[in-house]
């Protein structure tokens, strides 16, 4: 992707291939049951040069696209040059000429956008000094999954989560599993306008008690996501945020407002990492992390652990030690083992006894419930009381077996577990 937002090839594909890729992809993850919606061809792209499929916004996409929240004009931005200006730009001399440009507030990135431009997630843009956005209503992922492939282990265990995406993701990561998905832009899949509350409707058709945002990174589509969680909780629905943390602090404390549980990938805990592995900063992340423990959300995290690359015992110590100085020992940390995928294919699966490692040191600094992803019947799947070691809730893989809780209490000493159980 370059820095006007365009989606630009990858591995040396056209975008002809890289859409031809997408559709193979989407009927093997519908054999394995996730629905995701056909991707279209809009333009002949011997006809369409790159830039024109940058620059257009179809039609159809566009009479479905609302104004979205959480950005700022130039024009309204006149006396708070800062909102848009580095602190060198506003050293220059007098008088500045505003272009119909609007900055987006919704993730760290802060795009500030022309007329015509996309933000680098691909799934905004300003429309005539307008932020639109271009995947409200328009999920192209949908499946009911079991709320610990999420993962979730410490909210509602064995309950099913209705889970939907739409394209777009403010990163660029290099090892994303759902990159067809993320990657891509709404115009990719044809796709028709679902409103919020029909939304939630076919949650509580599926007897599904949580909503899960998840696959790509859901603050995209914030809008979207509010609406949804607000039209699901009168249902008795609840809602779930599964993202990278990427976001800024007012769009986030919105979310939190609807939301029951999230889940973040704290993907490593390098800078460095995260500019050249997921085309990010870390700080943002960190800042989200300590939002959303504060606000009393049910929170778990994430570290997916890649060999080479965030797998240091010196990264997983400061992970860890982090962890526990800032929210405490109570916050389930999910260590997860990596399989090669999109860019990274050349690197092999996490070795089991890393995972354990990682386990090991984070639970040496404090923290009570670490667990081993991604390994299905490893014994750091279950979930044990931090005072008498009595298994409380036992798992295989994304399955909940066994639940031994009783109110929330360990059956044998009965020290409370933290969690959302009921």
């Amino acid at each position: 992707m370059d820095k006007g937002g365009r989606l630009v090839a990858t591995r040396g594909l056209s975008r002809r291939e890289f859409l031809d890729s997408a559709a193979r992809w989407g009927v093997l993850l519908g054999g394995a049951g996730l629905a995701l919606s056909a991707p279209r061809l809009l333009r002949d792209e011997a006809l369409w040069p790159s830039d024109a499929w940058a620059a257009e916004i179809p039609p159809d996409l566009l009479a479905t696209a609302p104004v979205g929240r959480f950005w700022i004009s130039a024009s309204a931005a006149a006396s708070a040059c800062g909102t848009c200006h580095t602190p060198a730009e506003l050293t220059r001399p007098k008088p500045r000429r505003h272009p119909p440009a609007v900055k987006c507030q919704l993730c760290a990135h802060g795009c500030v956008l022309g007329e015509g431009e996309r933000g680098r997630c691909r799934a905004r843009a300003n429309v005539r000094g307008e932020m639109r956005s271009l995947v409200y209503g328009r999920p192209i992922a949908e499946h009911v999954d079991p709320i610990e492939k999420k993962p979730f282990f410490h909210f509602l265990p064995g309950s099913e989560a209705y889970s939907l995406a739409t394209a777009g993701c403010p990163l660029s990561c290099r090892f994303c599993q759902n990159w067809t998905i993320s990657q891509a832009r709404p115009e990719d899949y044809a796709v028709p306008y679902c409103p919020p509350g029909a939304m939630a409707g076919r949650a509580r058709g599926r007897g599904a008690p949580v909503i899960a945002f998840t696959y790509n990174e859901p603050t995209v589509f914030a809008e979207y996501l509010i609406d949804i969680a607000r039209s699901a909780k009168p249902l008795g629905i609840r809602s779930a945020l599964v993202s990278c943390g990427f976001m800024t602090e007012a769009p986030l404390a919105e979310m939190l407002g609807v939301l029951d549980a999230v889940k973040i990938d704290l993907k490593g805990f390098s800078p460095e990492f995260y500019r050249k592995v997921s085309g990010a900063e870390l700080e943002p992340v960190l800042r989200s992390i300590r939002q959303v423990a504060k606000s009393g959300c049910h929170l778990e995290l994430v570290n997916l652990v890649v060999p080479t690359l965030n797998d240091s015992e010196a990264m997983l110590t400061e992970l860890s030690k982090w962890v526990a100085g800032e929210l405490g020992p109570d916050v389930p940390v999910h260590f997860t083992r990596f399989h090669p995928d999109y860019q990274l294919l050349n690197l092999p699966p996490t070795p089991v006894a890393t995972l354990e490692r990682a386990r090991a040191i984070a639970m040496a600094h404090g923290i009570r419930y670490a667990y081993v992803g991604n390994v299905p019947g490893h014994p750091g799947n279950n979930t044990y009381c931090p005072k008498c070691r009595k298994v409380c809730v036992e798992r295989s893989g994304l399955f909940l077996t066994a639940m031994h809780l009783r109110s929330g209490r360990c059956p044998a000493c009965g020290t409370a577990i933290p969690g959302v159980w009921t």
